[in-house]
Formats: structure tokens, sequence, C-alpha cells
């Protein structure tokens, strides 16, 4: 099965640039109104993702508030590496587990570039459609 079809390419997605700021990311986070965005680098290869949690905690760090401090942060300290990436040419049960924990599934290339994301609306509608073809 090609797992092309279930993909949102990379021009539809909001992504963040891991040399952003945190306060830069954040800014997009909240206007595209995503829990988790995924965060590439400077060659467009993925490196994670952030979510609400991961600017929370930046924020907060060392329970001293600090606004200021999330304009010269870099992105790439806070983010999520667990976040798990797969390949283009992955099956149907690689993506399944992924969904599971994470509200997309990130796709890379065979050189770990970006390509877009699987969500985990798509993944249900698959299913939804092949139980009714059932």
């Amino acid at each position: 099965m090609n797992i092309l079809h279930f993909i949102m390419p990379k021009a539809e997605v909001a992504y963040v640039n891991a040399e952003s700021t945190v306060r830069q990311g954040l800014e997009k986070m909240l206007f595209h109104g995503y829990a988790a965005i995924p965060v590439i680098d400077k060659d467009g290869k993925y490196e994670g993702t952030v979510t609400e949690g991961n600017f929370l905690r930046a924020l907060y760090n060392d329970r001293e508030p600090d606004l200021k401090r999330l304009e010269t942060m870099e992105l790439r300290s806070i983010i999520r590496r667990d976040y798990n990436a797969i390949s283009a040419n992955a099956d149907i049960n690689e993506i399944l587990s992924n969904a599971i924990n994470q509200n997309f599934v990130p796709v890379v290339d065979d050189r770990g570039v970006f390509i877009g994301i699987i969500t985990r609306k798509s993944i249900i509608r698959y299913l939804a459609t092949v139980k009714t073809e059932l």
C-alpha cells in the first residue's frame, strides 16, 4: 500500500524552523491553533515536534516566568524527539503504531527530509472506508 495518498504535503503543513526562537514558534502554533507542530532544520530535515507542554515548560523554567528569554531561546532547545517520523516507504502498521501516541505522524524521505504529515483524521477516515467496504 502506498502511504503517500494519506500525506498532507509539506507545502500545506504549518511547521517551524529549529533555528527560530521559542517566541516565534509559539506565535506560529497559536496562529494556526495547533497543539503540536513539526520542527525542521535549515536543510529541511525533521528534528522533532514542539507541543504546548514544551512551551509551558520553557516559559516556567526554574519557576520564574520570563517572556523576554523566549525571544532569544532557540526552539531547538525545547523540542520533543519522541514524535517518531516514518519513511515514505512505511506500511500501514507503522503508521498506526505511531498515530496511537501522536497527533500526527511526520513523514520523511530517504534522506531524512521532511515531506509532510499523516493526520489521525486521514487514518480514521481511511479505516472507516475500509470497514464499510467489508
